[in-house]
C-alpha cells in the first residue's frame, strides 16, 4: 500500500488549501484514514479521521475549520483546510489503518505517506 500526499503550499494566515492523499495497493474495504501533522521537536498529532462508513471525528484545534473527506471511486482522501492559523504551519501526512473504529494514535496506522509541507504566513 501506497499513499501520496498532495496540496501543501503556502498561504497567508485564513487563507485556504486542500490536500489530497491517494491510496494505490490497498484492496480492502475495512479500513479508515486520517490526516496527522507534526512540526519539528513534537510529536505527530492526528486531527482528523475518517472511517470506511464515512464517520469523521476531529481534534477540537481543527473543529470547524478542517473538513476530511474521501472518494472512494478515486481512492482519494481530501483535507479542506480554511481560515488557515500560523501555528497550522506543519508537515501533514496521510495514514491508513485496516480496520475502522475511531484512532488517533500513531501505532494504530500501518502505513504512511510521505508528508507534504503547509506552511501559514501571517
Amino acid at each position: 500500500v501506497q499513499l501520496m500526499e498532495s496540496g501543501g503550499g503556502s498561504v497567508q494566515a485564513g487563507g485556504s488549501l486542500r490536500l489530497s492523499c491517494v491510496a494505490s495497493g490497498y484492496t480492502s474495504s475495512n479500513y479508515s484514514m486520517a490526516w496527522f501533522r507534526q512540526t519539528p521537536g513534537k510529536e505527530r498529532e492526528g486531527f482528523a479521521f475518517i472511517e470506511s462508513t464515512g464517520t469523521t471525528n476531529y481534534a477540537d484545534f481543527v473543529k470547524g475549520r478542517f473538513t476530511i473527506s474521501q472518494d472512494n471511486a478515486k481512492r482519494t482522501l481530501y483535507l479542506q483546510m480554511n481560515n488557515l492559523r500560523p501555528e497550522d504551519t506543519a508537515m501533514y501526512y496521510c495514514a491508513a489503518r485496516r480496520a475502522n473504529g475511531y484512532s488517533f494514535k500513531i501505532a494504530d496506522f500501518d502505513y504512511w505517506g510521505q508528508g507534504t509541507q503547509v506552511t501559514v504566513s501571517s
